[in-house]
């Protein structure tokens, strides 16, 4: 509500649209939840971590304004390498294959073609996204009480949803829409790749531990590939043209 002014009809989209949020939001989670449960994590979440690739790949697929370029795709590579040396700290990883994998990499396929395909469908508002999380929400709820054994929140577990609901996580989806609608797709994939630099920084300096030669060459690699990949054209749409001639409402 604060993100559409108290707008609430900004919240109100088609069906179509709607579908498309809630196959992002609670396709990927739902998917990504399976494979953390049935693989071991980091190789699950490396596994997911093809989705900023996939979404440099597919670009040209979805939106017709862009093209595929060699250093985009040397690049895509080279900042996936540089998240792998992070999830896994230079640590050899399992290679038995797992059923959680193909889960992971379905997570990883949705939010991709989700990210791409929310400039296929008639402009929305990005307070819109509050409504993909509600329906989605409601959906996990469902799931839970039909797949898990009920589980009893303490204050500070609500507490703790409530800050993840309305800070890094909510607002997460909030700012991803917007950079989506106002950059271009493979550059914001190639970028992805900071995420899960950022977050090993932030426990390196929870922890208080210095700063490891790995992480820090990975830095390089991750930053040196998000610039490597660069749109060698401005021919290179930010979004699909068709979305250009709509006006966002404000």
């Amino acid at each position: 509500m604060p993100w559409s002014g108290f707008q609430w009809r900004l919240a109100i989209i088609p069906a179509p649209t709607l579908a498309l949020g809630i196959y992002g939001l609670f396709g990927y989670h739902f998917l990504l939840f399976v494979a953390f449960r049935m693989a071991p994590a980091v190789e699950a979440n490396l596994v997911n971590y093809l989705w900023p690739l996939l979404i440099v790949v597919l670009a040209p697929v979805f939106h017709k304004g862009t093209r595929l370029h060699w250093p985009q795709v040397i690049a895509a590579i080279a900042g996936f390498t540089g998240a792998v040396w992070v999830i896994t700290g230079g640590q050899s990883v399992q290679s038995d294959f797992n059923m959680g994998y193909l889960a992971a990499l379905a997570s990883a396929f949705i939010w991709a073609t989700y990210s791409l395909m929310t400039q296929r469908v008639p402009s929305f508002h990005t307070a819109a996204i509050g409504s993909f999380g509600f329906v989605s929400g409601a959906l996990s709820l469902v799931c839970h009480f039909a797949m898990e054994t009920p589980t009893l929140l303490t204050n500070n577990d609500l507490l703790l949803l409530l800050w993840m609901g309305l800070g890094p996580l909510g607002l997460a989806f909030y700012l991803w829409d917007a950079a989506l609608k106002k950059g271009r797709a493979q550059q914001i994939g190639l970028l992805s790749f900071l995420t899960p630099l950022g977050s090993t920084l932030l426990l390196l300096v929870d922890r208080q531990q210095a700063l490891t030669p790995l992480v820090a060459w990975a830095g390089l690699l991750i930053v040196g590939s998000a610039w490597f990949g660069r749109a060698p054209s401005q021919l290179d749409a930010a979004n699909d043209p068709i979305f250009g001639t709509h006006s966002e409402k404000s």
